[in-house]
């Protein structure tokens, strides 16, 4: 067995980009072979100095990559974001050190370069708290029995003068940057896409080679605003007594009016032949199951943790945000990485915060994660305490945090990287 030392943690170069992906192959279990369609289709993403592998000789034992992303804070405002994404260790040199040498260096430029968080989606719970990330958001994922909805199987609700035409995916990449730029604006928690996210979305970019082209059903207002979108398959499936029992699965939807979400839940309910609907993820508060004459036609299949976030500048994330209520908190920020940690007074307001480092005595004691979990809105800081993850040390702090940190809607990142 090779030592550590043996071990080079380095950028990759473009070179050594397909035994990088090999790696992430072996990593996610997806097969030792990599195809020429997706190799092809990933090289234009390659970006120098921030694909990071470990290299025993010339082998990839180990993989890490970040991008730049802009994150949606409560209110509306973008924030600069170390995303990270292609995480692994071979199954042969785990506990060895890798991620932790790869993590700790790219955090640590990440916060020269001026990125206020770093972000991911875990692919499992347990490896991303040490490192000060939190679970700021979450997703839920329902199944729809039609027949029990009490629907009109007629045709969508269209009541407001709307209409939902299909598309291909050449309309897509023409309407749905603009569509999604106005959601994001709105959703905590939404994360920026690049051209490539489009074209992967609609087959330009093969990265899978089981990939098959979508229905696309866009939602269009009265006066002809595109205001929803809509991705799904349906599979083909018939009964012993010629019944068809078909599944629309949803592979993404986005929307920026409830009138959209409304329209697009009930044309896939409408659809002759299928008789579920899967959803895919959504917000944990999503409108779907009420927007249903019978709400338990809905069942939630899956639930879970989505969008993690790492603080890196503590001082502008909490500025970046607003608040709806006024009041001022003080925080002792335990990092253990030193990259954020420190007491900081935040004063707030419904016309802006200010955040600076202090002396004065704290109200609540936190590691950087639990903070990042408070962030978007979604966390309770008494839940916290009573989990005992987070310390008052001044009485009633915990409620105080609530009421200047939580949101009356959950945040939502409707991507996975």
């Amino acid at each position: 067995m090779s030592d550590r030392a043996d071990i080079d943690v380095r950028p990759i170069t473009e070179a050594e980009f397909p035994e990088w992906l090999r790696a992430v192959h072996a990593g996610f279990l997806r097969g030792p072979v990599v195809s020429e369609a997706e190799l092809e289709a990933r090289r234009g993403q390659f970006e120098p100095g921030r694909y990071l592998g470990a290299f025993e000789g010339d082998r990839c034992v180990a993989t890490f990559r970040s991008f730049a992303q802009e994150v949606t804070a409560v209110g509306g405002g973008f924030v600069a974001a170390d995303a990270i994404t292609g995480v692994t260790v071979t199954a042969t040199h785990r506990r060895r050190g890798l991620l932790t040498r790869m993590m700790n260096g790219d955090l640590a430029v990440a916060k020269e370069r001026g990125d206020i968080v770093a972000t991911l989606i875990a692919a499992e719970y347990r490896i991303y708290g040490r490192y000060g990330f939190g679970p700021a958001t979450s997703a839920a994922e329902w199944t729809v029995d039609i027949p029990r909805t009490g629907l009109d199987r007629r045709g969508p609700d269209l009541r407001d003068g709307g209409r939902i035409d299909l598309v291909g995916p050449d309309d897509v990449r023409k309407l749905a940057p603009e569509l999604h730029d106005r959601m994001r604006r709105v959703t905590p928690g939404a994360v920026s896409r690049g051209d490539w996210f489009w074209q992967i979305e609609t087959g330009v970019l093969r990265v899978d080679p089981k990939w098959t082209e979508p229905y696309f059903a866009v939602y269009r207002a009265a006066d002809g605003t595109v205001e929803g979108l809509v991705a799904y398959e349906v599979d083909d499936k018939w009964g012993d007594a010629k019944q068809p029992l078909n599944t629309a699965s949803v592979r993404g939807t986005l929307t920026s009016t409830p009138a959209a979400e409304r329209a697009l839940w009930h044309y896939l309910c409408s659809i002759d032949w299928v008789t579920q609907v899967k959803s895919g993820p959504l917000a944990p508060d999503a409108l779907l199951p009420h927007l249903l004459p019978d709400a338990r036609a809905a069942r939630i299949t899956t639930q879970a943790d989505w969008l993690w976030v790492r603080l890196l500048d503590v001082v502008r994330a909490l500025e970046a945000r607003t608040y709806e209520a006024e009041g001022v908190l003080v925080l002792e920020v335990v990092d253990r990485a030193g990259l954020a940690g420190g007491r900081y007074r935040l004063d707030a307001s419904p016309d802006g915060a200010s955040c600076t480092p202090t002396t004065e005595s704290a109200d609540l004691t936190l590691d950087v994660g639990e903070l990042a979990a408070l962030w978007l809105g979604d966390e309770s800081a008494v839940r916290l305490v009573a989990l005992g993850r987070v310390r008052e040390e001044q009485a009633g702090a915990g409620r105080k945090a609530d009421a200047l940190l939580r949101t009356s809607r959950r945040p939502w990142c409707p991507d996975m990287f």
